[in-house]
């Protein structure tokens, strides 16, 4: 996995996998809003450090004090939402649904998660690192995701997250 040190690439680099399969390994803020349709105050994904096709995404969130919701949660003491932490994970997620062969253009909305657990806050200066892998896509309109979400190398949050394809 990539470091934030590493990551200073911009989308038009590009990897070789190991099976010969040429894969974007990097999406800027732009390629995301391309791919999702989330605009401010609701855009939680600032960068996609790994990426392959069909199977899992790995993106970056940096927290900051100016987020509307820390103005609120709590005020002396703020910490990121877990829903908003869970929505983070999920448009990562997100990223590989919109992509896949047959399914381009499709929209998905978030239909459920299983197995949710929070393990550590997130507060402002916190960079969310966020991994979601394909586990299954049914019948061509629901997909089930392992997602997860590190501050420092340490977890902060997981879960399965299901999705459904709204026609």
């Amino acid at each position: 996995m990539m470091t934030r040190s590493d990551v200073t690439l911009n989308s038009s680099d590009t990897d070789t996998a190991l099976n010969g399969q040429t894969t974007q390994t990097v999406f800027m803020i732009e390629d995301i809003q391309n791919l999702l349709p989330h605009r401010y105050p609701f855009a939680l994904v600032d960068r996609i450090i790994e990426y392959i096709p069909g199977q899992k995404a790995v993106g970056l969130k940096n927290v900051t004090i100016n987020e509307p919701h820390f103005q609120g949660h709590f005020p002396g003491r703020p910490i990121m939402p877990g829903v908003l932490i869970v929505e983070a994970m999920a448009q990562v997620g997100g990223v590989v649904l919109k992509q896949l062969p047959d399914l381009k253009g499709s929209l998905f909305l978030f239909a459920g998660i299983d197995k949710c657990r929070f393990r550590r806050p997130v507060v402002p200066g916190d960079q969310l690192i966020m991994t979601a892998e394909l586990l299954t896509v049914k019948q061509r309109r629901f997909g089930k995701m392992q997602a997860r979400a590190e501050v420092d190398g340490k977890l902060a949050c997981e879960g399965e997250l299901m999705f459904s394809l709204v026609d």
